[in-house]
């Protein structure tokens, strides 16, 4: 089956399969050709051209009428599988009360494994797929789903049973990664040791018998987890073929990327509170490795906690590679999109537009280890991309950040919006 995009305006993102990942100036470029078409053969890219090239025979025919064609998001961190909302901590926060101290009253975190646990598996996927429907809609084609509100063995794997479901009966791209180590469960309060034994002991070895995970993480931040115990429950997790992903440098300057780099994590997210010695010590590691360490921000969270933002700018001018991501969650961020993450980059980063879809396609495709597989548009991978409606310049996309721009999503070759 032979799917072709013709008419469209420009066709952004353009990549080798050898490029897994940008960094430093890398980002500032974003390959584009104008007046192309794409040809998709069954559900990867085959080939591309502009009006010098002939046409291609297909046998379905899309009308791009003069809209950009570029790779769907992918969204490198996020909790879209939770039960319920909660908007009485919002309000809490305009009345002054901060995440931390909205935690220290039973809120945040435990509130959402209190709803968790009282609702049902079915329930909780169904939920789940309706923020699915709507991210996809948004334009992302790639997905990390983090459990993390479960608390207990049998809640958290009852998360990580509803992500694995989605992988299986959505068409996004999903990724899964075990985060029972996102606070301290309700019945260990004041007990953080017993709960660490716990997450290592039995929660670890179940995911990984069950084969559950691809990923671990640890909220590594003040009034959290410390860097010792987040080592410890790394090691246990890599026993398991469990890669970290991190939260770190939040709250506080938290040595989460020291034990991101330790441990080599593929990621470490968050950074609002980055120091230049993370960022010194994020170079240092990346130059020997194989594979680099994406940090990843998420400027949605800063934007709805009234945080600092992380130092994006920063990273890029110092050479990093920087991932962005939406952080979809029901405390910190209920939003996935990301289209709305680009424009917080810009505005309040400094980020240009080329160095935020960079950002948000190919790069944080690489924070999940999907680069082989999407990102970009590259001649054998996937096809997901987005085409949107005629827009003056691709700068127009984060500069005009509530307007719903997408016309067409499509994944794996099919069409799944509208």
């Amino acid at each position: 089956m032979k799917t072709l995009i013709h008419s469209i305006g420009t066709l952004a993102g353009i990549r080798g399969q050898e490029i897994q990942y940008l960094q430093g100036k890398e980002m500032a470029s974003l390959p584009s050709l104008n007046d192309a078409w794409l040809l998709i053969e069954d559900d990867h890219i085959h080939s591309w051209g502009g009006k010098r090239e002939e046409k291609p025979l297909a046998d379905t025919y899309i009308d791009a009428h003069g809209g950009t064609v570029l790779p769907t998001f992918c969204d490198s961190h996020t909790h879209l599988v939770y039960a319920g909302s909660r908007e009485q901590e919002f309000v809490d926060k305009i009345h002054g009360l901060d995440y931390a101290e909205i935690a220290r009253r039973g809120g945040g975190i435990l509130n959402s494994a209190d709803r968790l646990h009282d609702m049902s598996e079915e329930a909780l996927y169904q939920q789940a797929m309706g923020r699915v429907e709507e991210i996809m809609r948004k334009g992302t084609g790639a997905v990390e789903i983090k459990s993390g509100y479960g608390l207990n063995t049998e809640d958290e794997l009852k998360m990580l049973r509803v992500i694995r479901r989605i992988k299986e009966t959505s068409p996004l791209m999903v990724v899964s990664t075990f985060l029972g180590a996102h606070a301290v469960g309700r019945e260990y309060v004041g007990r953080q040791g017993d709960y660490v034994n716990l997450v290592i002991e039995e929660m670890i070895p179940e995911v990984g018998k069950q084969r559950l995970a691809d990923f671990i993480d640890v909220f590594c931040d003040k009034g959290f987890f410390t860097p010792d115990e987040t080592s410890r429950i790394l090691e246990a997790g890599a026993k398991w073929g469990l890669r970290p992903k991190i939260h770190g440098q939040e709250l506080a300057d938290s040595g989460g990327v020291d034990v991101a780099v330790r441990h080599h994590a593929l990621s470490v997210d968050h950074l609002e509170s980055m120091t230049e010695r993370d960022i010194a010590l994020i170079l240092e590691y990346n130059a020997g490795a194989y594979q680099p360490l994406i940090p990843t921000a998420l400027p949605g969270t800063s934007f709805f906690l009234n945080l600092s933002y992380a130092p994006g700018r920063r990273m890029i001018d110092e050479g990093l590679p920087l991932a962005l991501a939406s952080d979809y969650n029901p405390g910190s961020t209920p939003s996935g999109d990301m289209k709305f993450v680009l424009s917080l980059a810009c505005i309040k980063m400094r980020l240009t537009p080329e160095e935020t879809i960079n950002a948000a396609t190919l790069n944080s495709a690489s924070a999940m280890g999907l680069a082989n597989e999407c990102g970009s548009i590259t001649q054998g991978k996937y096809a997901n991309v987005i085409i949107t409606q005629p827009i003056p310049s691709i700068d127009f996309i984060p500069y005009a950040y509530t307007s719903p721009l997408i016309s067409l999503v499509i994944l794996n070759g099919n069409v799944v919006y509208p």
